[in-house]
């Protein structure tokens, strides 16, 4: 069973989402919270394995409450929820701490699946859409300085794992990685376990935000 918080401030939303949840067998409600200081005192109360956090919410934002949440180490996994694919504020969220987001009107059965994800120490975003929600936030960030990639966390990597970070940075799945490094696909999720290790990730959107961070993968960066 999954237990889930809902963090959005529009009652029909959060009613809506309640009766989703509650249709399943593998999820469980523990929670409702209509603004992101709420969301943040009912995750330390409630310890919910994931919280369902709308972005734009009075007072105190999905954001910051994510980065709230996040910073203070709980089990809790934040999954946001946005009306645009490329909102404004969904890179924000990511760097924030967030482990993915979906769209608010996803099929019933991608919420749940995305909620397993996520609860399993997933990310839900696919590839291909992280690498377009990047592209747009990425171009409003500076270009690292020179040697900026001269972080500890990266000259801790292989040869092999900073070629699997870089990819992982371009939006390549696992299968691409395999196909074009010439490994199979069980290999490549050992090196992507390791990656994530070594650089301190939580999940794979948070080793694409490094990779941006530090330069590592650009928009539209030759595959």
């Amino acid at each position: 069973m999954t237990t889930v918080l809902i963090a959005d401030d529009q009652p029909l939303q959060r009613f809506g989402f309640r009766m989703l949840l509650e249709s399943s067998p593998e999820t469980e409600v523990v929670g409702e919270a209509a603004h992101g200081g709420e969301a943040v005192r009912m995750a330390a109360e409630l310890r919910p394995d994931v919280i369902l956090m709308d972005v734009r919410m009075p007072g105190m934002d999905g954001i910051e409450a994510t980065r709230h949440i996040v910073a203070s180490g709980g089990r809790s996994r934040v999954l946001v929820l946005t009306t645009f694919d490329l909102d404004e504020y969904a890179h924000a969220a990511l760097r924030a701490g967030a482990s993915g987001f979906l769209l608010k009107d996803a099929h019933p059965e991608e919420l749940l699946a995305g909620i397993r994800a996520v609860a399993g120490g997933d990310a839900v975003i696919a590839p291909a859409l992280t690498r377009r929600l990047l592209d747009t936030h990425a171009l409003r960030l500076p270009f690292p300085a020179a040697g900026a990639v001269d972080d500890p966390r990266v000259r801790a990597l292989t040869e092999r794992e900073h070629e699997i970070l870089v990819a992982i940075g371009q939006g390549w799945t696992n299968g691409e990685i395999a196909e074009r490094l010439v490994l199979s696909e069980s290999t490549v999720k050992t090196y992507v376990g390791r990656v994530l290790a070594k650089i301190g990730a939580r999940d794979r959107i948070q080793a694409v935000i490094f990779a941006y961070d530090l330069g590592l993968a650009r928009p539209n960066a030759p595959g």
